[in-house]
């Protein structure tokens, strides 16, 4: 890779690091491709990023953006993931894929300018997901207004179920 492409790739490297929420480095050691595509679809359907990167380079870039307090961690083999929305998203999918692989290490992450270590990712998966947190706000927001329309409905409900009777013993005698 000659200079001006190195220049590219770290200004690339460093604008989706600034935007990033959450930032999450892994150790992949002896993945197959396979295993590694099946991976990578799970993170793009969930719009995370995960990228193999080669560390002067993503140290370089790391420069100034939130993930610069990982700088020392990379180090060895790294896979760097990063969520630009939801925090929760990339841990829940790196503990589920990591809890079958000895080979497969969770390292370190940033979570919104805090660092937290491989329990904490963990502890951070355990936590329900945005979607998740969307769909049980919007449970709460329409409980309150079934529970009314069911009230309102009651009296109407019973009266026409009086005269429904009322009609039925007319109809008999």
């Amino acid at each position: 890779m000659n200079r001006t492409e190195k220049e590219e790739v770290i200004g690339q490297l460093r604008e989706k690091m600034a935007r990033a929420k959450a930032a999450i480095l892994a150790e992949p050691k002896g993945l197959d491709v396979a295993t590694v595509t099946d991976l990578r679809k799970k993170f793009r359907d969930a719009k995370v990023d995960y990228k193999i990167v080669k560390n002067t380079l993503a140290q370089r870039a790391a420069k100034g953006t939130p993930v610069e307090p990982l700088v020392e961690k990379f180090v060895g083999p790294t896979a760097l993931i990063m969520s630009y929305d939801d925090v929760v998203t990339p841990a829940k999918i790196l503990v589920d894929f990591a809890k079958d692989r000895e080979n497969f290490a969770i390292r370190t992450a940033v979570i919104e300018g805090k660092v937290i270590d491989v329990n904490g990712v963990k502890a951070l998966a355990k936590l329900p997901g945005l979607q998740e947190l969307r769909g049980t706000i919007a449970m709460m927001i329409a409980q309150p207004a079934t529970k009314l329309a069911r009230m309102i409905g009651t009296p109407g409900q019973q009266l026409a179920q009086v005269v429904n009777a009322r009609k039925d013993q007319l109809g008999k005698a």
